[in-house]
């Protein structure tokens, strides 16, 4: 029986490539995969090397794991590519994109999927990602791409506005974990809600969010959770986090929806919640300003604790994750179907948006690959908010197919928290001061120089 080769690029993303790996390999189709790990990091991908090793071996299973830095050997021949990586990396780059924006007193949360942030986040990382593309064309062209990496809408419509041909996804897991926490808020088992999801990513709704009943009927939730807000019962208080989760709670009682993606991320992708002089706003919903890059120092000290362990551990736990990654490779390598969220082409799914944007929603996966759902008209009130995140995606995209470096002061213009905190020639210099911070992040034609500045 064959078994499917997976390329992961970015394999030094550690922690994330064990649980996708460790997923992968607990089913019995895939049980004897390669492996092939692949990242620029030697020091990393020996880290993740031994991870899988010890998976394998705790599991008990057949498959087989390489490693290399070079890119397109990973590749050669694969069947599924998996892409998790950050350009630029905690420093300098997650640095330069909180710092310079805070002495123009423009403050952010997350940072890496909209706003400044986010545009150049994906200045740097969408020519790596249709590199892979080039690679993929030449080296694998019937592999499917399970891409994790920020800013995923960004990234997703880059790639299919320049590589169409390239057979991608793009994967994150909002969906089902505020289906989870929304189910804990509510004290609903899981297994008895029913949803349905549709939007872009990071800003889908649930159109749907249901109980199913003793009878076999299926009751709204929405009341529910809209009074446990107002009378101050919900949201529950979430563990390992520093946000309350109140933004989004209040996002429901004013669009009469739930918001798929954080309050964290949420807060900086509208105009309403991070305000200059209204701390009140911040301490009221709870806004964790700086919290990616608070997020991004736990997480280096974990690891170091964390790479020792696994260095001498004999065996490995391996526990199921909540990522699709393992749905979709076992449903197109068996044919036995899957239903994941993710994130495709529009091209109609979504009648109300933009064509060519990334629409997220509900797709069928089989052996004939990733099938998206026809969603249709979505309410106006929703429509409208999705489109000022769209609008920076659009301008970001075509800055990049343009290598016109105009688009993307367009696209901070467009950013409806910059807006709201900067005017235009602020937020000009502040696109000078990133650009040329980045300096070598970015690709050429993006590169500004002291001179210019000045």
């Amino acid at each position: 029986m064959a078994h499917p080769k997976i390329a992961f690029i970015g394999a030094g993303s550690t922690v994330f490539m064990k649980n996708i790996v460790g997923d992968i390999l607990q089913r019995e189709a895939l049980s004897g995969a390669h492996v092939a790990l692949m990242d620029v990091n030697p020091t990393r991908l020996e880290e993740s090397e031994i991870v899988v090793s010890k998976i394998i071996k705790t599991l008990g299973v057949s498959a087989t794991v390489s490693t290399t830095l070079d890119r397109r050997t990973a590749l050669e021949g694969a069947d599924f590519v998996v892409v998790a990586f950050q350009i630029g990396g905690y420093e300098p780059s997650t640095v330069i994109d909180f710092e310079v924006p805070k002495k123009f007193g423009l403050r952010q949360t997350i940072a890496d999927t909209l706003g400044v942030g986010g545009i150049m986040r994906g200045v740097r990382t969408v020519p790596h990602l249709w590199a892979i593309c080039e690679d993929m064309l030449e080296v694998c062209p019937e592999a499917i791409m399970l891409q994790y990496v920020n800013p995923m809408a960004i990234n997703t419509w880059a790639i299919a506005e320049k590589y169409p041909q390239i057979k991608q996804v793009g994967l994150c897991h909002s969906v089902q974990g505020t289906a989870h926490e929304l189910a804990r808020d509510l004290g609903i088992p899981l297994e008895k809600i029913r949803y349905r999801s549709a939007g872009i990513n990071h800003m889908a709704f649930y159109l749907k969010f249901e109980e199913r009943m003793e009878d076999g009927s299926y009751r709204n939730l929405y009341p529910d959770l809209l009074q446990g807000y107002l009378e101050g019962r919900l949201p529950k208080h979430r563990a390992m986090s520093r946000c309350p989760n109140k933004v989004r709670y209040e996002m429901l009682r004013r669009l009469g929806y739930f918001v798929t993606e954080s309050s964290e991320h949420f807060a900086e992708y509208t105009p309403y919640f991070i305000k200059e002089g209204r701390e009140d706003l911040i301490e009221k919903f709870g806004v964790p300003l700086d919290e990616y890059p608070k997020r991004c120092i736990e997480q280096i000290e974990r690891w170091k604790v964390q790479a020792e362990e696994y260095r001498n551990a004999d065996t490995i736990e391996v526990k199921a994750s909540h990522e699709y990654a393992s749905e979709i490779v076992n449903a197109v390598w068996t044919g036995q179907p899957a239903i994941i969220y993710g994130n495709v082409r529009n091209n109609g799914c979504i009648t109300s948006l933009p064509a060519n944007c990334a629409a997220e929603v509900p797709c069928l996966v089989d052996a004939s690959g990733i099938q998206p759902t026809h969603i249709g008209e979505l309410p106006p009130q929703l429509t409208a908010l999705m489109r000022t995140n769209i609008n920076v995606q659009e301008l970001t995209v075509k800055a990049l197919m343009t290598e016109n470096r105009e688009h993307i002061y367009h696209a901070a213009m467009m950013d409806p928290h910059t807006a709201a905190e900067l005017d235009l020639d602020q937020i000009w210099q502040l696109v000078d001061a990133l650009l040329e911070a980045h300096g070598d992040m970015l690709p050429a034609w993006a590169r500004i120089d002291r001179k210019h500045v000045a």
